[in-house]
């Protein structure tokens, strides 16, 4: 059996993917939250319940479709729950469930990234 030589103690590669039923849980992960608009809804989903409107105006570039999409697909995966009231017109609310506040380190690393990134290199 051939061993394997031993790690530099400073190395800076990142561990393997760990892989279940052959699927990294990096690909899990962006599965559930990758995408375009997924991390925006996600975003302000954890700042607060919103209306589907509001969440339109937050992000004036989606169109309806799109984030009709997109939080469907979030709320069939558990991180977004989606209220609706009995009432005319028809009133319905999302909000993040608990798994997906769970995701807000994640988000707010994101953010941070995005403000360095931004800070050093020139973006349009």
């Amino acid at each position: 059996m051939k061993s394997r030589p031993p790690r530099e103690k400073n190395s800076a590669r990142p561990k393997p993917c760990p892989v279940v039923e052959q699927r990294c849980f990096v690909e899990v992960t962006l599965e559930v939250i990758g995408g375009k608009w997924k991390p925006m809804i996600l975003w302000h989903l954890t700042q607060g319940t919103k209306r589907f409107g509001e969440l339109k105006r937050l992000m004036p570039q989606v169109t309806q479709q799109m984030l009709t999409t997109h939080l469907r697909e979030l709320e069939s995966h558990g991180v977004v729950h989606r209220q609706v009231y009995a009432e005319v017109p028809p009133k319905v609310e999302y909000s993040a469930t608990d798994l997906g506040k769970s995701l807000l380190p994640i988000m707010e690393l994101m953010h941070d990234w995005g403000e360095k990134f931004v800070d050093t290199h020139e973006v349009k």
